[in-house]
């Protein structure tokens, strides 16, 4: 135990219930307790095999729900959880968001939360046993929001839910949420319509006084035109800021914080309250009712124009999800359609119209040209170009044959299409695709940090320089107004302390100094860009995991290539068969070996190609490497029959072991014959031949039916006679290289980036490879067994490079989580590999450029944006502080910065990454 007995009495504690994973006995739940129990802060651990669940008791001051999942996960188990997105509305600024972050990690059960301020949504994991998502709402309120509540039972009290509902559940979420930003919107534009109409008149009252046109006169029916400034003000303030009010209260009573709505409520409410005061009889010069109101008009506009912004930013996700299908041709045959069968004895064939939404796995489906596909699917039937560019990026349509997978919202061109369904709902590649860009988009780049520690301090620092400068003035007016004066600016606001009095003015320099600082501009600098670049990637086929990782490929030094798959086709042929006619010294006969008459042993063929690639196909056939694929399918296009091993042994990165009627077969490399004891001298030149034209050369060797006893007779020759095994030739396999290979290496070394590859092939193919793509020789790892790949970039990167591997996702996946970033590449349907950081839709080396292209891009875009945040507080704070600036152009000017920096991030979306990015066009990275 780490915490004393008699201090747990006393501190708060908190119970978890766990539902538990991977138990497969005690040991297992005694594994996970002493994890568990080694955390600081935690009173007391169980876990029951019997049950798979149990139970923490810990101080949450001390340890977090999260670091007790982790503690689970390191444990090499998993704690049941679930994760939810809610929409969140009334967010002013970064500092909103991090109180809502607040206010839900303290929630007993939530195990973490991510809200993000320019999506306005809070992404939450939580333990389903000890919270619901009524206690996710509740947390929001709690902090003074409001979250987009779903229809239903919102507490499903941990019993899970099938993947069909959990996506209707999320449909639901995105559709509530498109629907509060909408009213939201709505609402905002019919406040500043309303504000502007009541300000209009104010407006002219302003300018009218600053410019002394003497046009309206000072009173109206011997009401002085202060009191109809009152009237008109008053609305406003009540209408438009009540909700700043509110937001301030919730902020500073309940949480304990300062936001932007602080501010605006200070600058606001100051001169409004003191044109009251004056109104009342308070010394002073003049009135400031038009510049409140006007506050909160430019203030209210320039919100309605941030949240267009989002809901713009946003809208290519939406628009993904929108070119799903509506409806279905399903085909069936109907057996009961008649009682009588139809001609040819078979069933009719009924082709029903359904919603997309009652598909299954295994349904058929028609797909007529023009059509968009309904769900991920293979063809099973016909031939047709399919445009895919909404998906992976790809402009050119992609030929479809019986067999080949098609991704749904994809479009058929011209041919009629039966496939059949392999993925439906939640599990197809577009709605992968969104939540992966949705994941990206609550994991915020490093470089969000620096902004949040600003944010922290931020309002609270506004304050007290506005009060200390509103002191400053109205204690020392003239030595201030002296040296302002002497500044080679423009003249003081309101004609400075001498023409409006040392008071009003104080209060005039306080009100523009917190009114010009703006926050927001601050938070939404990293997620507005993040948001935008990640939605780029997927357009163009590139998924980042996270704006972490997005960050992060922008750091890469290094690629490092998987060969087969990635820079080659992944496609094995059949290329070259080599007979050693001197394979055996017995006298050949033709038919084929075995037992004679008298019960000796028949002496094998002649030593032919055929015989040599028959033996090869028959061993290599109980394999699915590529290779052996290669070879049993290059036989049986020649004609040779090919039969089954009647014993077959798989040797990992060297070959096969198999007995067929010809007898023991050893097909490989140099390795697994020398290992038998085989003589491999006679065929090292046509080895080296075959494998300096860059292919796959594997030796055949023969060992008679008599004496046979398996495969496994003799690991490494072990209890194997080296003579029974006769070299019979050579076989050879060759991968294309992809079009875009040499141009994909060309271009990273270009930018300066190392290139290297990594096969599991010899030396000689694999230096055949890298010299076809340009890759230097020196920087090809040869040889390297799918387990040893992962040692092989740590070896890489000890030099301290970042490398990013790049690999198939899958036989790959150690190498790809031990690199800096991992790579999946040519994922099709499958965009949830959990091993890769970036995954690509296509094969296509080009796209890891536009990946990196991208993350650039982004990065120096969110830099732009924390440029302008920064410059513009760091430049207009000190001239409001110095009394340069009226309130009202201070509001102008806070409007208008955070717009700007969504705005900049909006631009960001016409690019794409097909060439490197360039600020204006003109200066690259």
């Amino acid at each position: 135990m780490n915490v004393d007995p008699v201090v747990s009495t006393i501190m708060s504690t908190r119970r978890t219930h766990l539902e538990l994973h991977g138990m497969s006995c005690a040991n297992c739940a005694g594994t996970i307790t002493d994890r568990v129990e080694s955390l600081d802060g935690v009173v007391s651990a169980s876990a029951n095999y019997a049950t798979d669940e149990g139970s923490v008791e810990y101080d949450p001051d001390e340890v977090s729900l999260s670091a007790i999942y982790g503690a689970v996960s390191e444990a090499g188990y998993e704690a049941a959880s679930e994760t939810v997105t809610v929409g969140i509305t009334d967010m002013s600024c970064a500092n909103c968001a991090e109180t809502n972050e607040k206010a839900l990690v303290s929630t007993p059960g939530v195990v973490s939360a991510d809200v993000n301020y320019a999506t306005d949504e809070a992404r939450v994991e939580y333990n389903p046993a000890d919270a619901s998502l009524e206690d996710i709402y509740d947390a929001i309120e709690g902090a003074g929001y409001t979250p987009v509540r779903e229809g239903g039972d919102e507490n499903t009290g941990g019993q899970g839910e099938s993947s069909d509902s959990a996506q209707d559940r999320q449909d639901t979420a995105q559709d509530r949420q498109d629907t509060a930003r909408t009213a939201e919107i709505r609402r905002l534009r019919n406040l500043t319509l309303f504000g502007a109409a009541l300000s209009l008149p104010l407006l002219v009252m302003l300018v009218d006084h600053v410019f002394g046109l003497g046009v309206l006169p000072d009173e109206v029916a011997g009401v002085s035109t202060g009191w109809f400034a009152f009237a008109l003000a008053t609305p406003v303030q009540v209408l438009l800021g009540r909700e700043f009010y509110e937001n301030s209260y919730n902020a500073l009573v309940r949480n304990r914080t300062a936001n932007m709505d602080v501010l605006i409520a200070l600058g606001s409410s100051t001169a409004y309250l003191y044109s009251v005061a004056r109104l009342l009889g308070f010394p002073g010069e003049g009135l400031y009712f038009d510049t409140a109101a006007l506050i909160l008009v430019f203030i209210t506009l320039g919100n309605y124009l941030e949240a267009r912004s989002k809901g713009q930013a946003s809208e290519a996700i939406r628009s993904l999800l929108e070119m799903e299908a509506d409806t279905a041709t399903r085909i069936r045959e109907d057996g009961e359609a008649s009682e009588t069968p139809h001609e040819g004895g078979q069933a009719a064939v009924v082709e029903e119209e359904v919603p997309v939404e009652e598909i299954e796995v295994g349904d058929r489906l028609k797909v007529r040209p023009g059509e968009k596909i309904p769900t991920d699917a293979e063809v099973v039937d016909g031939d047709s170009a399919v445009d895919e560019s909404m998906v992976t990026g790809e402009s050119v349509p992609v030929s479809k044959e019986p067999g080949d997978e098609v991704i749904g919202a994809t479009v058929n061109q011209n041919g009629v299409l039966i496939v059949e369904a392999t993925k439906v709902g939640e599990e197809t590649a577009i709605q992968q695709i969104v939540a992966r860009v949705k994941d990206a988009q609550s994991r915020q780049p490093e470089i969000q940090n620096v902004a949040d520690r600003i944010s922290a301090y931020f309002v609270p620092a506004v304050i007290v320089n506005a009060l200390l400068w509103g002191a400053l003035w109205y204690a020392f007016p003239g030595a201030l107004a002296g040296f302002v004066t002497d500044l080679p600016v423009w003249g003081l606001a309101a004609g400075g302390p001498g023409a409006v009095g040392v008071f009003e003015f104080a209060v005039v320099v306080f009100a523009s100094a917190v009114l010009i600082a703006c926050p927001c501009a601050l938070g939404l600098a990293t997620p507005a860009a993040t948001m935008v670049g990640t939605t780029i990637g997927a357009q163009n086929g590139v998924l980042f995991e996270g704006g972490d990782i997005l960050e992060r490929v922008r750091d890469v030094d290094t690629v490092v290539f998987d060969k087969t798959g990635t820079l080659t086709e992944g496609e094995m042929e059949l290329t070259d068969v080599v007979a050693f006619s001197n394979a055996a010294d017995e006298p050949t006969a033709a038919d084929g070996g075995g037992p004679a008459p008298d019960g000796g042993a028949l002496a094998r063929p002649e030593v032919t190609e055929e015989f040599v690639l028959e033996v090869a196909a028959s061993a290599e056939s109980g394999s699915e490497h590529p290779l052996a694929e290669a070879i049993v399918e290059g036989a049986r296009e020649r004609g040779i029959n090919v039969e089954d091993p009647s014993a077959f042994e798989n040797v990992p990165g060297h070959g096969v072991r198999a007995t067929t009627s010809h007898g023991r077969v050893l097909v490989g490399n140099r390795k697994l014959l020398s290992d038998a004891g085989v003589d491999i001298a006679p065929a090292e030149e046509t080895m080296d031949r075959l494998e300096r034209e860059g292919k796959t050369a594997m030796l055949v060797a023969l060992a008679d039916g008599s004496g046979a006893d398996g495969p496994s007779a003799g690991e490494g020759g072990a209890g194997e006679r080296s003579e029974e095994y006769d070299l019979l030739g050579v076989v050879a396999d060759a991968d294309t290289v992809k079009d875009s290979a040499r141009e994909a290496v060309s271009a990273l070394r270009e930018r300066g980036t190392d290139v290297w590859m990594i096969t599991g092939d010899n030396e000689r193919t694999a230096k055949a490879v890298a010299e076809q793509v340009g890759i230097d020789p020196d920087q090809v790892m040869a040889g390297v067994l799918p387990e040893d790949k992962a040692d092989a970039v740590d070896d890489i990167q000890s030099d301290g490079r970042r490398a990013m591997m790049v690999g198939d996702g899958v036989n790959d996946a150690p190498a790809l989580a031990t690199a800096f970033v991992g790579c999946a590449i040519g994922s099709g349907t499958d965009v949830a590999i959990e091993a890769s950081d970036v995954t690509l839709m296509r094969s296509d080396p080009l796209d890891v450029l536009k990946a990196i292209r991208v993350s650039e891009g982004t990065l120096s875009k969110i830099k732009q944006n924390l440029f302008w945040a920064l410059g513009y507080n760091t430049a207009m704070i000190p001239l409001a502080s110095l009394g340069l600036l009226q309130p009202v152009l201070a509001a102008v000017a806070m409007a208008i910065s955070s717009v700007s920096v969504l705005t900049n991030s909006l631009l960001f979306r016409r690019y794409t990454p097909d060439e490197e990015y360039r600020l204006l066009g003109l200066f690259g990275r």
